[in-house]
C-alpha cells in the first residue's frame, strides 16, 4: 500500500488492514521497506490510498516510484486506486479537487490512461443555489487549456479496466468532459474502452 496521501502513514496502513486482512489481504506499507522500489516490484497488488493529491505526487517524485510503480501495473501487477490514488492514475494530477499544500516538482502521474479523472464529483446545484464556482465550471475551464477527456466519478462508482477493456461500475454513475462538447451522463456498466485509445493534448 502506497500511504503518502496521508500524513500519517503508519495510521493509514493501519486502518486498511484492519479493514482488509479480515478478508485474506495482507498490507504492507510501502513506506516501511527498506527499498520501496524493490518492494513494489514483488508486490501481488498496489493500492493508492486517498488523501492530498499534491502530497501523494510530490512524495512520489522525491522517492523516485513513479517509474517503478508503472513498471509493476505493464508487468501485470494490479493497480487500486481510490480518490488521490484514482488521480495519480492519470497523466497528470490537474484534475484533482485538492488543495496544493505542497508544491511538487512535477503534476506528472503515473499515466495508467490516457485521460484524466475527477473523483467525488458533485453536480451543479439549481442556478438559485449557487454562490459559487461549481465542479463542472472547474472542468470546463480545464478544457479551454486541455484537448483531453475527463471522467467525472461521483461516489459510489469506480472504473474497472482489464487488459484493453474498460467499463464503469458501481451505481452512483459519472458524467464525462470532452472539450466542444455538453458534459454527457453515464451509468454503471457502461462500456467505456474507447476512452483508452484515445490521445491526450495538454497545454493545447
Amino acid at each position: 500500500m502506497i500511504p503518502y496521501a496521508q500524513s500519517d502513514h503508519d495510521r493509514a496502513t493501519a486502518r486498511f488492514r484492519e479493514w482488509l486482512e479480515p478478508h485474506g489481504v495482507e498490507i504492507i506499507g510501502v513506506h516501511t521497506a527498506d527499498d520501496p522500489a524493490a518492494a513494489i516490484a514483488s508486490a501481488e497488488a498496489i493500492f493508492v490510498t486517498g488523501g492530498n493529491s499534491f502530497r501523494l505526487v510530490d512524495a512520489l517524485h522525491r522517492r523516485s516510484l513513479i517509474g517503478p510503480v508503472r513498471a509493476a501495473i505493464e508487468a501485470g501487477i494490479p493497480y487500486y486506486g481510490a480518490s488521490a490514488g484514482s488521480n495519480v492514475a492519470c497523466p497528470t494530477i490537474r484534475t484533482t479537487n485538492d488543495m496544493p499544500i505542497v508544491q511538487p516538482q512535477s503534476f506528472a502521474a503515473f499515466n495508467l490512461v490516457p485521460f484524466q479523472i475527477n473523483p467525488h464529483y458533485i453536480d451543479p446545484p439549481p442556478p438559485e443555489a449557487r454562490i459559487g464556482e461549481t465542479r463542472e465550471e472547474r472542468l470546463r475551464e480545464f478544457l479551454e487549456e486541455n484537448d483531453v477527456t475527463v471522467v467525472a466519478l461521483r461516489e459510489q462508482s469506480w472504473l474497472e479496466i482489464d487488459g484493453q477493456a474498460m467499463a464503469l461500475r458501481g451505481t452512483g454513475g459519472a458524467v464525462l468532459f470532452r472539450r466542444g462538447a455538453e458534459p454527457a451522463q453515464l451509468h454503471g456498466g457502461s462500456d467505456l474502452s474507447a476512452l483508452l485509445l484515445e490521445t491526450p493534448r495538454y497545454d493545447a
